[in-house]
């Protein structure tokens, strides 16, 4: 798999302009969805967990390491998806999860995180130690951040009998995971010498703590100028972006990784792929898609018309985010028309957190029941659903071992992540 990788690095960097789609969502519809699609492209896919989402303690999903990796499995196997095709990826490991910690504490936890990770089929790692602990100096020094990534590959080397089917990505948190850039704020894309510099201070940390790994850090992350917000997208603008490319000029087995490529427009991800970012990270934008089907499907009459069900659904949701506001209180500001507006609508999206939920799963359960019971012909969907969502919905149903509704929501978030598989150069 990593070989695979590996080849589709080589030809980008060739000016393919190839590149892996990385879904980084725990979310079951999401994960169906991708490896679908993944199967019908003949494609390698990357599937990635962060440190937060998953971690030896459980992480927000509940999940070690483990536990993730044999769901992911179970469902490719349930799917008939090629295993070969599916690369296993974690996500900003590093000591943030811990950083309120001291950083020996957090360390520790880290150390044991990536140990969990490698040993469980992850072979694809982002190794992030750019977030200052409690008593570290802040700003975090960049050559202090670059030592602790290469202790901790070293820690993921140690883990495995044979660990040459590990491969690293190095860089700093740019951007944050998940969507963090304020509606004031001025987003610069990350400056050529920038980049070099990470480079030169991984590789000198890895001399020291991990030599053989650095033939195996195949990204760095970097920022092509690409964001969201909770109310605004920032779209790719090439005449923003310098020479990039030259830092990787003494790296032959690297490309960029690029980050929170959520809501872009189709073009831009080829023009970003031809920066040589032959990793393109998605997330909110699929569990997005995924709610706004759910939602259109919500809104629909349940019988007669005139006799509606009123978005059950999405009341379910509001109950449950206002009676736990933690995963998204910090994040959305404004009136109370707007906060209600953006806990459902934003691009954060920080509605993914409730969808693992017992309330929202049954929710779901029930409104793919009603849906399938309405049993709502084509002329009705149209209005709801685009012609490519509907035509990729027909040839679902069976595939996915869905019904209608549920087809129609995969077929939703497969539209939405399509983009990513049809990058290639003018």
């Amino acid at each position: 798999m990593i070989r695979e990788l590996s080849a589709l690095i080589a030809r980008n960097r060739a000016g393919s302009c190839e590149v892996v789609p990385s879904v980084c969502s725990t979310q079951t519809d999401v994960l169906i969805a991708s490896l679908l699609l993944a199967r019908e492209r003949q494609a390698l896919i990357l599937v990635e967990a962060t440190s937060n989402q998953v971690n030896q303690f459980g992480g927000y999903t509940g999940m070690t390491p483990g536990d993730f990796a044999s769901r992911l499995v179970a469902l490719a196997q349930r799917l008939s998806v090629d295993t070969t095709q599916v690369v296993l990826g974690g996500d900003h490991l590093g000591p943030q999860v811990w950083r309120h910690e001291s950083a020996a504490v957090a360390m520790r936890a880290a150390r044991e995180m990536v140990r969990a990770y490698v040993r469980a089929g992850f072979r694809k790692i982002h190794l992030d130690c750019s977030e200052a602990c409690a008593d570290d100096p802040r700003p975090l020094p960049p050559a202090l951040s670059a030592e602790r990534a290469a202790q901790l590959a070293a820690e993921c080397e140690a883990a495995l009998p044979d660990p040459q089917g590990l491969a690293y990505v190095i860089g700093t948190e740019v951007p944050r995971p998940g969507g963090a850039l304020g509606d004031e704020s001025v987003l610069r894309p990350t400056r050529p010498q920038d980049a070099l510099e990470v480079i030169e201070l991984h590789r000198e940390a890895f001399g020291r703590f991990a030599p053989a790994a650095w033939a195996r850090v195949v990204a760095l992350v970097v920022q092509p100028g690409v964001e969201f917000s909770p109310q605004h997208v920032v779209h790719y603008d090439p005449t923003a972006v310098g020479p990039l490319e030259d830092a990787l000029g003494g790296q032959p087995q690297m490309c960029f990784e690029a980050h929170s490529t959520d809501y872009q427009r189709p073009g831009a991800l080829a023009a970003i792929a031809a920066k040589h970012f032959a990793i393109l990270k998605v997330g909110p934008g699929l569990t997005d898609a995924y709610r706004s089907a759910l939602y259109r499907l919500d809104g629909l009459p349940s019988g007669a018309f005139g006799q509606t069900f009123g978005g059950e659904l999405a009341q379910t949701l509001e109950q449950l985010m206002l009676s736990d506001d933690r995963h998204w209180r910090e994040h959305y500001r404004g009136s109370d028309l707007e906060r209600a507006r953006l806990r459902h609508f934003s691009y954060a999206d920080r509605i993914r957190y409730y969808w693992p939920q017992p309330a929202a799963e049954q929710a779901v359960a029930a409104l793919y029941a009603r849906s399938n019971a309405a049993n709502w012909p084509p002329y009705v969907l149209r209005d709801l659903f685009a012609p490519s969502v509907l035509e990729r919905a027909d040839g679902l149903g069976a595939v996915a071992g869905a019904g209608r509704p549920q087809a129609l929501v995969l077929a939703a978030i497969q539209e939405a992540l399509l983009p990513y598989f049809r990058t290639h150069c003018a």
